[in-house]
């Protein structure tokens, strides 16, 4: 029988991400620009070597008018620790530059596609991160933003971090707001407030 704690908490993050879902899409559609069902894609199994993977939440396509924009999304409900939830970004690094290890005897016979990072052979760029931050208050918002900031001392991660945008911003937010607008605050940055789109804008 199953645990109906665990339960309510899938259910509970299940509907959140529904909700972060909706938002991208009411939003484009206010806008007049692309953002299908379609391309919100839920749980892309991206490996990173040892039997390990980076599943985000969802994956994003997004497009703006002007460019597709492709985004990994993770929504966190308060169920790990800050600190757990901090770890993801050096899940994120390991996968950007993440090259398989080719199977014996394929050596003499690499390609370019096996000297590249994985990720290459699916993205133009590697996606930037958004961290949607959820049944928390204020308070837990803040802790949670100084949890993804403080992890940024790993030089793995800050390395990572000055080619992808990572940002965060609270649920809360993206339903009053919209996620085009300037909600999200950078991981490296987090006394600034950008909109998600443009995250290197002043």
């Amino acid at each position: 029988m199953s645990d109906p704690v665990a339960a309510r908490l899938r259910a509970g993050h299940t509907l959140a991400v529904t909700e972060t879902a909706l938002a991208f899409l009411e939003d484009a559609r206010r806008r007049g620009e692309t953002c299908l069902p379609l391309d919100w894609i839920p749980e892309v199994h991206h490996p990173i070597g040892n039997s390990e993977a980076v599943i985000p939440d969802a994956l994003l396509y997004y497009d703006s008018g002007g460019a597709m924009l492709r985004a990994f999304v993770e929504v966190d409900r308060a169920t790990m620790g800050p600190e757990r939830l901090a770890a993801k970004l050096t899940a994120y690094a390991r996968l950007h530059r993440h090259i398989p290890t080719p199977a014996p005897g394929r050596r003499p016979h690499l390609t370019i596609q096996d000297t590249q990072e994985t990720w290459k052979r699916h993205y133009p760029l590697f996606p930037r991160l958004l961290f949607v931050l959820d049944a928390t208050g204020p308070a837990g918002v803040e802790n949670r933003i100084h949890a993804l900031h403080a992890h940024t001392a790993d030089p793995a991660v800050n390395t990572f971090l000055r080619h992808v945008p990572a940002l965060a911003a609270p649920l809360t937010d993206l339903r009053e707001h919209g996620p085009s607008a300037p909600v999200w605050r950078p991981v490296r940055d987090p006394g600034r407030k950008v909109d998600w789109m443009h995250p290197h804008r002043p």
